[in-house]
């Protein structure tokens, strides 16, 4: 495995489990039921966090779907160098750290945290197409 697949790994291991928090804290709010019924405009509301959460987890779902291949596009012409190895574990990085922010509410470093990951694949595109 080489470790831009590595980190594609871990990316999808986080990604995978992003969902596991807003449903403890749906079952919590709502008891287990509730969170398995249809949605409705008559729920409780879930706690502040967990719909950010929730937000994050879809932007890291969004945002794996150009990660991903990016990497796998690498693995294919096989081609790895130090930028694109260090380019992939920022990725990954800078998506514990946009979950986290996210979730706990600072709005600022959400976005810095995203713009990171941003370059990142964007460095890996460059790659792709040896400009880097």
């Amino acid at each position: 495995m080489t470790r831009e697949l590595f980190w594609l790994t871990l990316t999808v291991i986080l990604t995978g489990l992003l969902w596991v928090p807003y449903i403890l804290n749906r079952c919590q709010v709502r008891g287990l039921t509730g969170a398995m019924a249809n949605p409705s405009r008559n729920d409780k509301p879930q706690a502040e966090w967990a719909n950010r959460l929730m937000f994050a987890h879809d932007n890291a779902i969004e945002n794996l779907v150009i990660f991903a291949p990016l990497v796998l596009i690498l693995n294919a012409i096989d081609y790895s160098s130090k930028w694109t190895v260090l380019a992939s574990a920022v990725y990954f990085w800078s998506r514990v750290a946009h979950v986290i922010v996210y979730a706990i509410g600072v709005p600022v470093f959400r976005t810095l945290a995203f713009v990171v990951g941003f370059a990142a694949q964007a460095v890996l595109a460059l790659a792709i197409f040896n400009i880097l």
